[in-house]
């Protein structure tokens, strides 16, 4: 669907808002008029305060040009924060890249799963982040800990250098460190904290995947393999020489994986703690240490 199927005929913030939502809840969209509003204020720069101010606000051609552009590549399905290169995660704002993954909401269970076991903020915690991607796991953790140092690992350049870029704008350069590695293959010392978002979609199913996923994340952070879990085997065999003594290991999972992947991690010197829902109350974080 292009962009010109939905021109933006008026000038004013209201008309616009009026003519995106219709587009995109005949397209099927969720919540069209709060995606709508997302759209046009990321379009003219706005805050969401300033667009419900004034409905009335004309702008130029070349605007109503810009949000026609941005509504047609939404109601062809990519994602508004693709189209924006950036998406808010744990409050913090990301670059994106064709790298790395797009950090979804749930995820953010991971982070809170980490600080209600590690509750201690001034710890000088040595974090490590297995498939960094963009960076936001491990730069959400330096942000709570404010002493602890991290390091970010992925087999993708772009992904490592997008979550470099993060640590840079977020103030976080000199605490956070990326490399192009394949898990923990060339890692020697050992953790305090290491979180994972592994791939976990079994490749068969990667097809049926939602659009904005299988069309817009890189497949390799998508594909588990046979049976999803092929990832999670590699970082198993790593974990215990990575892993401190006394220290957690906490990977996001699919929602029918929480059995399966316990059962992998459970044994070779590990054991598993809990398994943390989201907020939804499906199972998402699985937590993991030593065993003692």
């Amino acid at each position: 669907m292009s962009s010109g199927t939905y021109a933006i005929e008026s000038a004013t913030i209201g008309s616009a808002l009026d003519t995106a939502a219709t587009a995109l809840a005949k397209a099927g969209f969720d919540e069209p008029r709060r995606q709508a509003r997302r759209l046009i204020a990321a379009a003219l720069g706005l805050s969401a305060a300033e667009l419900f101010a004034h409905p009335e606000r004309s702008f130029a051609a070349a605007e109503r040009q810009q949000i026609a552009a941005m509504l047609g590549r939404m109601l062809a399905r990519e994602p508004l924060t693709r189209i924006l290169g950036r998406r808010e995660f744990w409050g913090l704002e990301f670059f994106l890249s064709a790298d790395t993954l797009d950090p979804r909401p749930e995820t953010e269970t991971l982070i809170e799963a980490v600080l209600t076991r590690r509750p201690d903020r001034s710890r000088a915690y040595r974090i490590l982040d297995l498939g960094t991607g963009s960076g936001c796991l491990v730069l959400a953790l330096l942000s709570e800990f404010p002493n602890a140092a991290g390091i970010g690992i992925d087999i993708a350049p772009g992904a490592a250098a997008t979550a470099r870029r993060n640590a840079a704008a977020l103030g976080f350069g000199e605490r956070a460190r990326f490399v192009v590695g394949d898990w923990g293959s060339a890692l020697a010392r050992r953790f305090d904290i290491i979180v994972a978002n592994p791939p976990y979609i079994a490749s068969a199913a990667i097809p049926e995947l939602p659009p904005e996923v299988r069309e817009h994340d890189p497949h390799r952070a998508l594909d588990g393999g046979t049976d999803g879990l092929a990832a999670y085997r590699t970082i198993r065999a790593d974990l215990p020489r990575l892993l401190a003594p006394k220290g957690l290991f906490a990977a996001e999972i699919g929602s029918d994986q929480a059995e399966t992947v316990a059962a992998l991690l459970n044994g070779a010197s590990l054991a598993v703690e809990t398994v943390v829902p989201d907020l939804a109350g499906l199972p998402r974080c699985i937590i993991a240490g030593l065993a003692r």
